[in-house]
C-alpha cells in the first residue's frame, strides 16, 4: 500500500454538547457556551443555537438578540478536558499517530492498520460508535489519503458525519468548494482570488501558475496543489497541544498600558502556579489581546529555555506587550490572556530559566 490512510475526527458542538449530555434539560434548547454578561463571548454554540445564526466568537449580547430563548451556559473546561482524554484513548487503540488540534479535533495516521487488513471506513464507523456508546456524544469522521482531504470530508456531511473521499473522486468533491475552504486560504487570499476571478477549488487548480505567482509569489504554486488535493503534511502527534493559559474578558475596556500589564502580572502567577502545580517547565510565552471592535492579536516568544517562573512569564509578555504599544497612541483592550506552550516536565536543569 503506498498511499497513507489519514483520518480526521472533529466532535460536534463539544462544548454544548457535552453540557447537553450531563445535563437532560438542556437537550434539544439552543445552548451557547461562554459568558452572558454585556461583555461576554460565546465560546461554542449547540446546533440549535447555530440556526438562529449564533456562532462561536460571537460577543454574547449579539447572540442573544439572535436567540432570545437561548441558554446561557459558564464554561467548564476542566471537565472537557476530562471528556477529551477519553475520546483520544479512543484514537491510540487504533494509532499511535495521533495530532491533537484542540481538546476536540485531530488527525490520526491509521495506514498501519489498513495495511493490516482493517478498512479505513471500518475504523472510522468504530470511533463514531466507541465515542456514542462510552461518550453519549457524536462526531463527524472524515478520511482520505492525506490530511487535507480528511479535514474537507469531516466537514462535508456534519453534524454525526462519515465521509471517504477515495483518490479517485478528489476533483468531484474539490471542485466545486469556494477557495476558503482550502488549507492555507485566508479571508484575504480567498478576497485576492475573487477579485482575480477565482471563485472555486477547481478554478484555482486549473489557474496558470504565472498568474498565481504574481498574486501569492512563490506560494502560488502550492496553492494550486492543495486546490488539486495534493497535501503531503505528516501527521504529527508531538503536536498534540499542551498549554497553560489563563485569560480575562473586562468589565470595561483598559486605555492604560499600566493597566494591562497590572494583569498580566497577576495572570502570569497563575499561570506560573499551574505550571508547577502540573509538573511542567515551558518554553513559549503566548499574549493574547483583544479589541475593544472584536480584532483579536496574538504573540508569542520563544525562550532560551525553559521556565515555570511567573518573573519569567510576566517579563516577557510585558516585552511583547510594549512591542504592540510603541506602534499606537491610543488602544482600547477588552479581553487579556498569557499562556505558556511547549512543555517538558524534565528538562536539563541548565536549560531552566528562573
Amino acid at each position: 500500500m503506498n498511499e497513507r490512510a489519514i483520518i480526521h475526527v472533529d466532535m460536534d458542538a463539544f462544548y454544548a454538547s457535552v453540557e447537553q449530555r450531563d445535563d437532560p434539560s438542556l437537550r434539544g434548547r439552543p445552548v451557547m457556551v461562554g459568558g452572558s454578561g454585556r461583555r461576554g463571548v460565546v465560546a461554542a454554540a449547540s446546533y440549535e443555537a447555530r440556526q438562529f445564526g449564533v456562532r462561536s466568537a460571537m460577543p454574547a449580547a449579539r447572540a442573544r438578540r439572535l436567540c432570545p430563548a437561548g441558554v446561557f451556559v459558564a464554561p467548564r473546561f476542566e471537565r472537557y478536558r476530562e471528556v477529551s482524554a477519553g475520546i483520544f484513548s479512543i484514537f491510540r487503540a487504533w494509532t499511535e499517530l495521533v495530532e491533537g488540534l484542540s481538546l476536540d479535533e485531530a488527525f490520526l495516521d491509521v495506514t498501519e492498520a489498513v495495511t493490516a487488513g482493517h478498512p479505513i471506513l471500518g475504523i472510522g464507523l468504530d470511533i463514531k460508535r466507541r465515542i456514542a456508546d462510552e461518550f453519549g456524544l457524536t462526531a463527524s469522521v472524515g478520511m482520505a489519503h492525506n490530511k487535507l482531504l480528511a479535514k474537507i470530508a469531516s466537514d462535508y456531511d456534519k453534524p454525526d458525519g462519515l465521509f471517504h473521499i477515495e483518490a479517485g473522486a478528489i476533483q468531484r468533491y474539490l471542485d466545486p468548494l469556494p477557495v476558503q475552504r482550502i488549507w492555507g486560504i485566508g479571508p484575504r487570499s480567498a478576497e485576492r482570488l475573487n477579485d482575480a476571478g477565482i471563485y472555486t477549488a477547481g478554478q484555482l487548480r486549473q489557474t496558470g501558475i504565472d498568474i498565481l505567482e504574481r498574486l501569492f509569489g512563490e506560494h502560488g504554486h502550492d496553492l494550486r496543489l492543495r486546490a488539486a488535493g495534493i497535501d503531503k503534511r505528516l501527521v504529527n502527534p508531538e503536536r498534540e497541544r499542551r498549554s497553560v493559559s489563563q485569560e480575562s474578558t473586562l468589565g470595561k475596556d483598559l486605555h492604560r498600558l499600566e493597566d494591562i500589564m497590572s494583569l498580566i502580572e497577576q495572570q502570569s502567577a497563575k499561570v506560573a502556579d499551574r505550571l508547577t502545580e502540573k509538573g511542567f517547565y515551558g518554553r513559549t510565552v503566548t499574549l493574547k489581546l483583544r479589541s475593544g471592535s472584536f480584532s483579536t492579536l496574538t504573540r508569542s516568544q520563544s525562550l532560551e529555555g525553559y521556565t515555570r517562573s511567573a518573573r519569567v512569564i510576566n517579563a516577557t509578555a510585558c516585552t511583547m506587550l510594549q512591542r504592540w504599544a510603541d506602534w499606537r497612541t491610543e488602544f482600547s483592550v477588552r479581553l487579556v490572556g498569557v499562556g505558556v506552550s511547549g512543555l517538558s516536565e524534565h528538562p536539563d536543569e541548565t536549560e531552566i530559566l528562573g
